[in-house]
C-alpha cells in the first residue's frame, strides 16, 4: 500500500439529531425505483458469486478501521469486506443484494446513506465500499456518515483520472468514460467529509477475487463471461448492442493474440497499479 495524498479541511459539520434505529429483522417490498445510479434487483443475482472480498483489500481496510469495536456499512451489498471481529451494523437498500448476504453476516437495513436512521456519533467507526458513486446525493450521504460515526471512515472507491487510463477503453471508450464519469474526485469526497484524510493506492493482485472491472487487468478473457458483466455496474451504462461490440472486438484480439501483442506484460505482474483507493478520514 503506498500513501498518495494526505490532506487536512478545517470544516466540521455538526449534523442533526436522528432517533430512528431501523429493523434488521423486517423486510420491506423491493423498492419501486433504484436508491442510487443501478437497479441491482434486475442486475444483482449473480454479485456475491463474482464480487468476493479480496484478502488484501479487506487487511486494509481492517487496518484503517484501528481499534474500532463498533461499525456502520453503507451500501453493504452482500457484505464484502465486512469484518467479522467487530459488532456491526449494516445497512443496503436493494432487497435484492441484503438477501445474498451471508448467514454469517448480520441482516441488513433497509435504509439509504442520505437518511441514516442512527442517532449522533453512535458508532466507533463506518465503511462505505465501492458504494459512494451510486448515490443519489453524495454530499449529503457522506454528512450523514460523519454525523453517525466518532472515529475513522473509511472509503474504499476509484480514482476517475487513473480509471481512464485502463485499457477496456481502447474496446469501449464510451463506457470508461461513463464509468469514470459518474466517479467523484478523491478532491470532492475528501472537501465533503472535512477533518483529516489520507488516501492509499490498493495495488489489485493478479488473482484479484473481488470482480471489478480492472480486476481482469491481466485476464481480459474474464470480460467475455456476461456473469461477469453483469456484476460490475459499468456495463449497465451503455446499450446492449454496444457492450456485445465491446465484447467481440476483445475477443477478436484475444483469439488472435492481438491483445497479448499490445498489453500482454500485464500477465506477467503480480499487481496492478490501477484506480482503486482507500480514503481514510478521522474528524481531526
Amino acid at each position: 500500500m503506498r500513501i498518495v495524498l494526505s490532506l487536512r479541511n478545517g470544516r466540521t459539520d455538526t449534523g442533526t439529531t436522528h432517533l430512528g434505529r431501523g429493523c434488521p429483522d423486517c423486510e420491506p417490498d423491493v423498492r419501486s425505483e433504484p436508491a442510487g445510479d443501478v437497479d441491482y434487483e434486475s442486475t444483482g443475482g449473480h454479485y456475491s458469486e463474482v464480487r468476493r472480498p479480496e484478502p488484501e483489500f479487506a487487511a486494509a481496510i481492517r487496518a484503517a478501521l484501528g481499534d474500532a469495536h463498533t461499525l456502520l456499512n453503507v451500501g453493504a451489498g452482500a457484505g464484502s469486506y465486512e469484518p467479522t471481529d467487530l459488532l456491526v451494523t449494516a445497512v443496503e437498500p436493494s432487497a435484492s443484494m441484503r438477501s445474498q448476504r451471508p448467514e454469517k453476516l448480520v441482516p441488513a437495513i433497509d435504509a439509504v446513506a442520505e437518511d441514516l436512521p442512527f442517532a449522533d456519533q453512535i458508532f466507533d467507526s463506518a465503511l462505505a465500499s465501492v458504494t459512494i458513486h451510486q448515490w443519489r446525493d453524495l454530499a449529503k450521504g457522506l454528512s450523514e456518515m460523519r454525523r453517525v460515526t466518532r472515529g475513522p471512515i473509511v472509503i474504499m472507491t476509484f480514482d476517475p483520472d487513473a480509471l481512464q487510463k485502463f485499457w477496456l477503453a481502447e474496446y469501449s471508450s464510451e463506457l470508461m468514460r461513463y464509468e469514470a464519469g459518474r466517479m467523484p474526485p478523491l478532491r470532492t469526497v475528501i472537501d465533503l467529509l472535512g477533518g483529516h484524510s489520507i488516501v492509499i493506492n490498493l495495488p489489485i493482485p493478479r488473482e484479484c477475487r473481488d470482480g471489478f472491472v480492472e480486476a481482469y487487468f491481466c485476464r481480459p478473457e474474464g470480460l467475455l463471461t456476461v456473469e461477469v458483466r453483469r456484476s460490475q455496474s459499468s456495463w449497465g451504462l451503455i446499450s446492449k448492442s454496444k457492450e456485445e461490440s465491446a465484447v467481440e472486438l476483445l475477443r477478436a484480439d484475444i483469439d488472435s493474440g492481438r491483445w497479448d501483442q499490445r498489453f500482454g506484460s500485464l500477465r506477467q505482474m503480480s499487481h496492478y497499479e490501477g484506480s482503486l483507493r482507500l480514503i481514510i478520514n478521522n474528524r481531526s
